[in-house]
């Protein structure tokens, strides 16, 4: 048998994915066996509690979005006003950043991850926070997460570290949410699902048989991988239910994509439409999606420039001010949908308090590629908003410790994710 090859094989259905831990007798190298997925039932009793993550790629400009105070009493700067109506839901953080992220834009890819040295040719990233989320409740929802990008790559990553791709077109994802298809297409899912079966007991005989093989270790390792599988057994069945079922309707008729790259407004409104009724309909509780931003001349009035140009100033004042007016639109724009969600009940809270929502960058200071001192926005969830947190840049907390709180909001019992060893203090 090739173990090479049998350890490629990969199981996919329904965003479902695993491969062959790899042996102590078969490599030189040490290596764990992959975590077991979380089976914990849903615990709700409508108590529903979700997570968004939303990167800002070209960052920003924190000058216009920091308060000088810190607490509650806070002044209002340019970037805050759009966000008055729901002051008390929303935290800005300053001074936070993933220790050890560096290689400017490069930190991207670390964003949700904490991931260290992401600019090394011989980086391998981890799991995002969303993934490591949706690995424990993603089964309680007919979408485990979604994961998004107005019209660039993705924030999220698989626990072995791969880029799961994301979806950047609103008709697909709409199509996806709330368009059941013809009899041939779910005729053509349920295959999907069926082959997932079939490979996986395929790969179940193959280990059986190397089980055979190796020693004590390895098979403490393949009783965790048959753990593994089994769970992976329950979610297929779980897909295939879903897969039966009416998908939800929405008021709403189904977008046209915009490819015009300049109007940056409709398409992160497109995009944040899809969001919130994502989250209304309860299609899923995990969501990630990285924002517009790159070399376009943004078709907002009195701007000539690009976009990533103007994200490198200088500090020269008419750029600036450009991106100023780009920058006070995303947050316009992000304000929004903060108040749309807040006004939709759901029990006793409304959809902005059950949700966890970050906005933020990798880029502390586009300018000069620094990734310290991150922008940062908390809102919703069950917290203690209407404050500026303002950490000491010289000795910050790990920007991870936010995720952990937002994890423990989810519901998880865990105190670390990735560099985080505490929930954020002064968060509540």
């Amino acid at each position: 048998m090739n173990l090479r090859i049998d350890r490629r094989r990969i199981l996919r259905s329904t965003g479902i994915a695993m491969s062959l831990p790899l042996l102590q007798t078969f490599s030189t190298t040490s290596a764990g066996a992959a975590d077991p997925l979380g089976t914990a039932t849903d615990p709700s009793n409508g108590d529903i509690r979700r997570m968004l993550m939303i990167c800002a790629p070209l960052g920003i400009h924190t000058p216009n979005l920091f308060p000088k105070s810190a607490g509650q009493q806070y002044e209002v700067t340019p970037y805050l006003e759009p966000l008055q109506k729901v002051r008390n839901k929303v935290s800005i953080v300053s001074g936070l950043m993933h220790p050890d992220v560096d290689g400017g834009h490069a930190a991207e890819k670390s964003f949700l991850t904490g991931a260290a040295h992401p600019g090394q040719p011989s980086f391998q990233n981890t799991i995002s926070v969303d993934q490591y989320a949706a690995e424990q409740i993603g089964h309680r929802t007919r979408f485990g997460s979604l994961v998004l990008a107005a019209n660039r790559s993705s924030l999220s990553f698989t626990r072995s570290g791969v880029q799961i791709p994301a979806e950047s077109r609103p008709s697909r994802l709409f199509a996806k949410l709330f368009l059941d298809g013809n009899k041939d297409e779910k005729a053509a899912q349920m295959r999907r699902i069926e082959d997932g079966q079939s490979v996986m007991d395929l790969v179940l005989e193959q280990t059986h048989k190397v089980q055979r093989e190796v020693g004590r270790e390895d098979n403490q390792t393949l009783d965790q991988y048959f753990s593994s599988v089994r769970e992976l057994e329950v979610r297929l069945v779980q897909a295939a239910e879903w897969s039966k079922r009416p998908k939800p309707t929405v008021d709403r008729k189904p977008p046209t994509d915009i490819t015009d790259r300049a109007d940056f407004t409709g398409t992160m409104q497109l995009m944040y439409d899809m969001i919130f009724l994502a989250i209304q309909t309860d299609s899923t509780r995990l969501i990630t999606m990285i924002g517009a931003g790159g070399n376009e001349v943004v078709a907002l009035e009195g701007v000539d420039d690009g976009w990533h140009n103007l994200s490198h100033h200088g500090r020269d004042p008419n750029k600036i001010e450009m991106l100023s007016i780009i920058e006070t639109e995303e947050m316009r724009l992000f304000a929004e949908l903060l108040q749309k969600l807040d006004a939709v009940r759901e029990g006793d809270n409304t959809l902005l308090d059950q949700t966890a929502i970050l906005l933020g960058s990798n880029l502390g200071n586009a300018s000069s590629h620094s990734n310290t001192d991150l922008p940062i926005i908390a809102a919703g969830g069950h917290f203690r908003h209407g404050q500026h947190l303002a950490f000491d840049p010289g000795s910050p907390p790990p920007l991870c410790n936010l995720f952990v709180s937002y994890l423990q909001h989810l519901g998880l019992e865990t105190d670390r994710f990735s560099s985080g060893t505490s929930t954020l203090t002064g968060l509540g």
